[in-house]
């Protein structure tokens, strides 16, 4: 998926996030998609990130930039594994949800990186703009764009991605990695309180 959401869009995969951790949380099914309510991009193929937060923490963030289900089944099957299937975190509890933030990231534009060497690797990213995919025969590691924040210089965050793959830091600049990247449209909404489910 290439081109930019409309504000309706976001709005509807947003709830769609709320909705499946709301109702997970609850031990309620998911009501069916229905195509012919959802706008015709958001049945598409598409690929997104769920991050979520709480008062400036990170709380879970699971996704994927390969497209495998339609945009809509794939942010609601995401903000699930955000919530309750990140290891580095314990299932999300009701407790959580007034100070919850989702954010969802979708992807774009993901496309290999052809390199000739480290240095020109280090050219080649665009620090703020680039989410990257590192790949070394079974171990894959990917950043969001976000990561750069954190992570300024293009060495540091290759070293870091590195790591997070189970590589040596430096690896980026020994080895001959698959790099692919990619750009997000971030949107986000605070407060899953607000719709929570009521059983009938």
């Amino acid at each position: 998926m290439d081109a930019t959401l409309v504000p309706e869009e976001k709005r509807i995969l947003l709830h769609l996030a709320r909705e499946a951790i709301v109702r997970t949380l609850q031990r309620m099914p998911l009501p069916p998609l229905e195509p012919g309510l959802l706008p015709e991009r958001l049945r598409e193929p598409g690929a997104s990130f769920i991050t979520l937060t709480r008062v400036g923490q990170l709380r879970g963030c699971v996704g994927s930039a390969e497209v495998r289900l339609p945009l809509a089944a794939d942010v609601r099957e995401h903000s699930i594994a955000a919530a309750f299937r990140d290891l580095r975190f314990p299932p999300l509890r009701l407790e959580e949800l007034d100070d919850l933030e989702v954010e969802v990231s979708v992807v774009m534009g993901l496309k290999p990186l052809p390199y000739n060497g480290p240095d020109d690797l280090l050219r080649s990213l665009r620090p703020g703009m680039d989410g990257v995919i590192l790949t070394d025969g079974p171990r894959r590691a990917t950043f969001l764009p976000k990561v750069w924040q954190k992570s300024p210089e293009a060495a540091d965050f290759l070293s870091l991605l590195c790591t997070k793959m189970g590589a040596r830091p430096q690896a980026w600049r020994t080895g001959r990695l698959q790099v692919q990247v990619y750009e997000v449209e971030d949107f986000s909404q605070r407060g899953l309180a607000l719709i929570s489910v009521v059983a009938t």
